[in-house]
């Protein structure tokens, strides 16, 4: 199975979050991005090399350079690239190479410095008054840090999240069942990953209802990727399995929690096949920098 890749920040698998994307690049940038996207990774390290020898202040140059190398497990260079595009980047620009750079961290589970960074963004969104994005920006930071092991940050974060869009005044009914699924559904994680079973369920049935109202259908799939999220933490694993079978079949993350479970269960081989379907995506976003490390260990051992 090919999956779609995505290189350019930021499409976030977890309820749909997509903070203002940035404008689509063009020429040299644009043809070295789809060389990324085709798993092309020697070929668009290469080309971005080429466009940063010729123009040494091109920070989206830099910026390609840091994801090939976050995307090829070499974070620490990876993270040079990535501060010389911050540094090169136009005022206008410089959240997206924040955001780049909390991504990097995530690759390499670094809760810290994936908060340093997002909260520059969030503050940014903020000082625009851009309240929806500043939101989507927290929950993003949140799903960072709860898959890099930081569950309190991650609750911190999504408490701000969703408190900075109760700000909002202009609320439609379909909006507010959405963000309120979305603050059910990290309560149910959060404490799937706390193992309090009854109250990860309590918040995964108070999603579903949500959804079952039927204002936010495209959000369905993400009821079963909260189930089988949780099950996976109450190592139920063939209802892990079962759940995120039905949720997004092309996203990483569920990908790589399917094979994980198989290995909990010892079956190496199935184990196998869902790692080497993660590899297929060379996203740069939160649920790839979870899952593509893991599958490229588990492959080399």
């Amino acid at each position: 199975m090919k999956l779609v890749a995505v290189f350019l920040l930021m499409t976030c698998a977890a309820f749909t979050q997509n903070p203002a994307p940035p404008k689509a690049p063009t020429g040299p940038i644009a043809d070295a991005n789809k060389l990324v996207n085709e798993g092309k990774l020697g070929d668009a390290l290469a080309a971005y090399q080429k466009i940063a020898a010729a123009d040494p202040k091109n920070w989206d140059a830099h910026r390609g350079m840091g994801v090939v190398l976050d995307l090829q497990g070499k974070y620490a260079e990876a993270r040079k690239h990535l501060q010389q595009a911050i540094d090169l980047a136009p005022a206008d620009a410089k959240p997206n190479a924040w955001r780049t750079m909390a991504m990097a961290y995530a690759f390499d589970r670094k809760p810290k410095e994936i908060e340093r960074y997002q909260k520059h963004v969030f503050d940014y969104r903020i000082e625009k008054n851009d309240l929806q994005g500043a939101a989507e920006i927290a929950n993003e930071a949140a799903r960072m840090l709860l898959e890099s092991g930081d569950i309190n940050g991650a609750e911190k974060w999504y408490r701000l999240g969703h408190d900075t869009i109760l700000k909002k005044s202009d609320w439609a009914d379909k909006d507010k069942d959405l963000w309120e699924f979305r603050w059910e559904s990290a309560q149910a994680r959060i404490a799937a990953r706390r193992g309090n079973k009854a109250e990860a369920k309590k918040h995964a049935d108070a999603g579903k209802a949500l959804i079952d109202k039927g204002t936010n259908p495209d959000q369905a799939a993400y009821v079963p990727y909260v189930y089988g999220y949780n099950a996976f933490y109450a190592a139920d694993y063939q209802r892990a399995i079962d759940e995120f079978s039905k949720s997004n079949p092309n996203d990483p993350f569920n990908l790589v929690m399917i094979a994980q479970a198989y290995d909990k269960m010892g079956d190496k081989a199935k184990a196998k096949e869902y790692y080497e379907k993660v590899l297929a995506s060379n996203a740069h976003n939160p649920t790839n920098a979870y899952a593509r490390p893991i599958a490229q260990k588990k492959l080399k051992s």
